[in-house]
């Protein structure tokens, strides 16, 4: 059950990246690239969740985990501060 709610994260934000810029690429506005790679970076860091907790239970991936959500979040943080200038 627990892989199946992984695998559904994963596609769910690996949707959102792709609609996300998928309209970037339509309309060209910046907050919408800033979001799509925010969550290019988030379905990486459900992709390490996924290898952390079934694929690899014996490597420890936190650290990765950790970075990579932090550093998608400072890309969005990054974005907002950026477009209100």
């Amino acid at each position: 059950m627990s892989a199946a709610l992984y695998i559904f994260t994963i596609l769910t934000t690996l949707v959102c990246s792709v609609l996300l810029l998928r309209a970037w690429f339509r309309v060209r506005k910046g907050l919408l690239f800033w979001s799509g790679l925010c969550f290019v970076g988030l379905t990486i860091d459900n992709v390490l969740v996924l290898g952390d907790m079934l694929l690899f239970p014996s490597v420890d991936l936190y650290t990765y985990r950790l970075a990579s959500g932090a550093i998608s979040i400072s890309v969005l943080l990054f974005g907002l501060i950026w477009e209100r200038s």
